[in-house]
């Protein structure tokens, strides 16, 4: 009888454990790019999860983060502008600027934009946050140009992409 409760007990345990690490499966990001006529400029949301976040800067520098921290924040900040940029026709980076950024348990968003500029000036995209850390990390860019949705999928064979090429 003791045995069978322990066999039982384990087996819930291993049941429990396997759920547990198997609850984070898959590594993605969703970024949000869309013209704003009301500023003029071309604004980009990124959205990732904040336990790769931390993941990523506690394998980079071996402390904990607070990413409501000024400071911490440039640190991410920095990461994200060398693996995230936006090209024009001349293949030259566009002047992508840094507006914030907001972290909470579940998520990390972080706010760009293009000032003055509408998305079409855009000729490709280079996306690789977090692809250099996490090998199976997927990102997805949705482009929004007037109410009319196209979605560029990023991974570490196809970390850059052309805008212009891809419309439906």
């Amino acid at each position: 009888m003791i045995l069978h409760r322990f066999k039982l007990l384990f087996a819930a345990t291993l049941l429990f454990v396997s759920a547990a690490a198997g609850a984070h499966r898959f590594h993605m990001g969703i970024t949000e790019v869309a013209y704003n006529a009301r500023t003029n400029s071309t604004e980009i949301v990124h959205t990732y999860m904040a336990h790769d976040v931390e993941a990523l800067l506690m394998n980079l520098y071996g402390r904990q983060f607070d990413l409501g921290d000024p400071e911490d924040q440039a640190v991410l900040r920095k990461y994200v502008e060398g693996r995230f940029w936006l090209m024009g026709q001349d293949k030259a980076r566009l002047p992508v600027r840094w507006v914030g950024m907001t972290a909470d348990s579940q998520s990390v968003v972080i706010y760009q934009e293009l000032e003055n500029a509408p998305l079409s000036k855009t000729a490709a995209i280079h996306q690789g946050v977090l692809i250099d850390f996490l090998p199976d990390q997927v990102n997805t860019v949705n482009l929004n140009e007037a109410g009319a949705v196209r979605s560029l999928t990023f991974t570490q064979a196809a970390l850059e992409q052309p805008t212009q090429g891809n419309r439906p």
